[in-house]
């Protein structure tokens, strides 16, 4: 009898999921989770992240039994984990879904040394967690990565990519204690944000359906408008892995307009992945080092966490953030701007409190998008500031946005809501700017 074991990371799904498609094969397979300790211990253990997991765990246990088998659940050290039901079942392979973090590539590398002495194998599979791996999309000059999104874009577009894959029809699990599904508080204390999204690939599969059915077709002209919040909300489901990018690529239309402009997302965290992989310490250390002295200004940090910096468009955004552990890409750009190019905050401070708060956070978007806005990263524009009142005529020009979020200019009419300094009681309560912007 041939024993395989799937180890599930951030492939939480059972539609287009490479690893799952090839231990299905064998005759027996043992889906496995392990609730990382190394991870549970970090600044990657948040209770929204930890409370969107656990609902994403729950559907993917369903869905494992509608074929016939259950989610393995595990706590402690992944390769000690692992191995420890490799001995149980007898396991002669182990796949799991390739990653480019410099933690995934430690588990990857433990894991393999760990099972070698088994006998075991790992097998790691490609395009599971991204649309194409990094090296799949090289730059003729024999570089290791592109340092330019526009020329990655053109090339990443054409690549060659797998059909999706279906959903297995059915398992069979060797005899071994399944253990219980986590509930969110034993994964990490603390209350999630209100309104946050449910997790999971049936919650994920639904929402791309709705996405793909029409709203798509106005992203191109709509993505950045706060009122709209015509984004997909797809980020957290790509995220975990819930839904497949190589799946919602392959069935989004590229001639459409909103389309192509929805696929330019999908490349953008990609190029994020493809730059983490061949820097992996640009997690936290600047990409392009401009010797920028930042300012050490706690009571401004705190100011702008708490979504109290006396501009409406940046304190509705992080009081979003608060309050759905998600915020549109526009409101990250323009609050990210302000504390690091108008604050003169280090990026890193942003990027930790983005990482607290967000579901969809992960190391390649989060901190290349916040080095992006800082100037130590890929932006060919490095000295681009994003003034907060230009950012918030533009984007949202009658305050809809800001009145929503920010009540202290509730009752401020139209675009007096982005200036309550000029307006007289309604806005009693509503600190005045932190720093004088107006003239920027």
């Amino acid at each position: 009898m041939t024993v395989s074991i799937v180890l599930f990371t951030r492939d939480l799904r059972v539609h287009d999921n490479p690893a799952l498609t090839a231990g299905c094969r064998g005759e027996r397979v043992v889906p496995l989770f392990v609730l990382d300790e190394t991870i549970l211990s970090g600044r990657a253990a948040t209770p929204n992240r930890a409370a969107f997991l656990a609902a994403a765990l729950a559907e993917l246990d369903g869905e494992l039994r509608g074929m016939g088998g259950r989610l393995v659940v595990r706590r402690g050290v992944v390769a000690e984990e692992v191995d420890r039901v490799v001995e149980q079942v007898g396991a002669g392979v182990v796949h799991i879904a390739a990653d480019v973090s410099g933690y995934s590539r430690r588990r990857e590398s433990a894991l393999r040394e760990r099972l070698a002495r088994r006998g075991c194998e790992l097998r790691v599979h490609e395009a599971s967690i991204m649309t194409v791996e990094p090296e799949a999309v090289a730059p003729s000059t024999g570089r290791d990565h592109f340092a330019v999104f526009t020329p990655y874009f053109r090339r990443w577009i054409d690549v060659h990519r797998r059909a999706p894959l279906s959903r297995p029809s059915a398992m069979t699990l060797p005899r071994i204690a399944a253990g219980n599904v986590p509930v969110a508080g034993s994964i990490c204390a603390g209350a999630p944000s209100p309104e946050l999204a449910v997790g999971g690939e049936t919650t994920g599969r639904e929402l791309l359906r709705q996405w793909l059915a029409g709203p798509i077709e106005g992203y191109a002209g709509r993505s950045d408008d706060l009122v709209a919040d015509a984004t997909s909300h797809l980020s957290p489901y790509l995220h975990f892995g819930c839904l497949s990018a190589s799946e919602v690529l392959h069935r989004t239309d590229v001639s459409d307009e909103g389309g192509l402009a929805f696929a330019r997302q999908l490349a953008w965290r990609d190029f994020h992945h493809q730059l983490l992989a061949a820097r992996p310490s640009v997690a936290w250390k600047d990409y392009r080092d401009r010797s920028i002295r930042w300012r050490d200004d706690p009571g401004a940090v705190e100011a702008w966490c708490d979504g109290r910096t006396g501009y409406p468009i940046i304190d509705a955004g992080m009081r979003q953030l608060r309050e759905q552990g998600w915020m549109p890409g526009r409101a990250r750009l323009i609050a990210a701007s302000f504390l690091a190019k108008s604050l003169r905050v280090d990026w890193r401070i942003g990027a930790a409190h983005f990482l607290r708060w967000l579901v969809d956070a992960d190391i390649a978007n989060n901190q290349l998008n916040w080095q992006w806005v800082a100037g130590t990263g890929t932006d060919t524009r490095p000295n681009r500031v994003l003034n907060p009142l230009r950012q918030a005529e533009r984007f949202d020009p009658d305050g809809v946005y800001v009145r929503r979020w920010v009540p202290e200019v509730a009752e401020l009419p139209g675009a007096s809501a982005h200036r309550p300094w000029r307006e007289n009681s309604s806005t009693t309560g509503y600190p005045a700017p932190i720093i004088d912007c107006v003239g920027m």
